[in-house]
């Protein structure tokens, strides 16, 4: 047979690319976008005016005017009359190791996984993402950017009784669109029980219609904006840090901005080989004996419950209350509903450091209550001072990261966490500089060296970096690969009061 026609009669190939090579090189020019369908200045305009187009109000209330939820007389847990949604019971946690092995607390159990979804489309050939001004109980401002899409599956399938989610069709169904990234993600252990959620991004193609309250920006636009405080949301941070690894160009020089360009580049080499960290982190879980027990509310030890809080009898850690909610824009316009109550305002910290040219950031396999899988990377500080005042027994590397001189600091924003759940939950985020007499090359137990390539390859899977790190390395993106200079986009040290 000749070969001409061998060509002709052989089957066509069922094998295709595991990764278009395009997905990153688009992304890579979206980050490089700082203008598009709006100007970034137009944004802050639109953003200023949805937030006087909507009737927001949040009030503290007694648990006794809590419509719909009570408080159960067996075992105490707080519930929601449809069985939905979620509810908030007791924690029983013990470990076989670290500084803390047995504690209980409240915990919010909700099992079913929601999505929170980004649509993205070319405008004359810039990727954009569609985002939303969206009110959450929860935020310090209450108006933030979201993802497209930020819904329970109770809200999508209408438990609720409220309107349609706007934009689901694009991730679920017939209508879905090209997945660039879909995984699952956990929440905060500390608070919450096994919750996990989708994280998608979705392409497409076609006309998009735009709702008053949606917005297209470019990739450069999203990370200028990651450096204000408490505009960017949570769920919106959590899925930027799932998008295929992009690598800019490595600025001229050797300093921050070179090692950390080069950090994302495979080729540029790490501290450990992919597989022994993979090793390491695989260790990290096994050695660990956590026990988490769901056990009734009522009998949480230490927790006092009165008319409007339930907290720890010392003060510290967190409160659950209650609140009433007016928003004239969401699916259902009033509602009340418990929340947690940080008692203050958290710290999370990666330090980092430069090793043969290639930044690697100090990640910390932690150990909270409500993971699905023991531990998780973290930061490498993740805590609240507050709560560790008057104690002997400190975080690791907590006081170098509280006194770090302002040119070591490389990243600093407050952002809020979770708005639907959690009351005025806010972490300062920040990426500081350190020495090998401050974190050495070969960290204490429990810590690691990853290169920001390597974290970005890790969120690729489910319940292996939680969700501060996810901010950091969203945030970590968001940097300027073009100067090393502490400004406006590097964000030395400021005020947060």
């Amino acid at each position: 047979m000749s070969s001409i026609l061998m060509e002709l009669t052989r089957p066509p190939s069922v094998v295709q690319p595991r990764e278009p090579a395009s997905v990153a090189d688009r992304i890579a020019a979206s980050a490089a976008a700082t203008a598009g369908r709006m100007t970034t200045g137009a944004f802050h305009d639109w953003f200023a005016g949805r937030g006087k187009a909507g009737r927001f109000s949040v009030e503290r209330i007694p648990f006794s005017k809590l419509r719909g939820w009570s408080f159960e007389p067996d075992t105490g847990n707080l519930v929601h009359a449809s069985g939905r949604f979620f509810s908030v019971e007791g924690l029983h946690v013990t470990a076989d190791d670290g500084p803390h092995r047995e504690w209980y607390q409240p915990i919010i159990k909700q099992p079913e996984v929601g999505i929170l979804g980004i649509l993205v489309k070319e405008f004359d050939g810039v990727l954009h993402f569609l985002m939303q001004a969206k009110m959450e109980p929860g935020n310090r401002n209450l108006l933030q950017l979201s993802p497209t899409v930020q819904a329970t599956r109770s809200n999508y399938t209408k438990v609720h009784k409220g309107t349609d989610v706007k934009y689901i069709q694009y991730f679920t169904g017939p209508e879905r669109g090209r997945v660039l990234a879909d995984v699952l993600q956990s929440e905060h252990g500390s608070w919450f029980f096994h919750k996990s959620n989708r994280n998608m991004i979705v392409e497409v193609d076609g006309d998009v219609p735009l709702d008053e309250d949606f917005c297209w920006l470019t990739l450069g636009q999203l990370n200028e904006l990651l450096h204000h405080d408490n505009l960017v949301n949570m769920d919106s941070r959590t899925v930027l840090a799932c998008l295929p690894a992009y690598r800019p160009e490595p600025p001229a020089g050797d300093g921050f901005a070179h090692a950390l360009a080069r950090s994302r580049d495979p080729q540029a080499g790490a501290l450990l080989t992919d597989v022994d960290l993979l090793s390491w982190f695989t260790s990290e879980r096994s050695r660990y004996d956590v026990r988490a027990e769901r056990i009734p509310l009522a009998e949480v030890p230490g927790w006092t419950r009165d008319e409007a809080r339930i907290g720890k009898d010392d003060g510290r850690w967190f409160d659950v209350v209650a609140v009433e909610v007016q928003a004239g824009n969401r699916e259902v316009t009033s509602w009340t509903q418990p929340l947690i109550e940080p008692s203050s305002r958290g710290i999370a910290a990666f330090l980092t450091r430069s090793f043969g040219g290639v930044l690697h950031v100090l990640a910390n396999a932690k150990v909270e209550g409500g993971f699905l899988d023991t531990v998780e990377l973290a930061p490498t500080v993740q805590a609240s001072p507050d709560n560790f005042a008057g104690i002997p027994v400190r975080p690791p590397f907590l006081d170098l990261v509280l006194s770090a001189a302002p040119d070591r600091i490389r990243y600093d924003a407050v952002h809020s966490e979770e708005g639907g759940r959690f009351l005025y939950a806010e972490n300062r985020y920040l990426v500081i500089e350190a020495d090998e007499s401050e974190a050495p090359m070969l960290p204490p137990a429990g810590y690691q060296w990853v290169t920001v390539g390597q974290l970005s390859e890790l969120v690729k899977h489910g319940h292996y970096v939680n969700v501060q790190a996810r901010t950091l390395l969203a945030c970590l993106n968001a940097m300027s690969p073009t100067t090393d200079a502490a400004g406006p986009d590097s964000l030395g040290t400021r005020s947060h009061d």
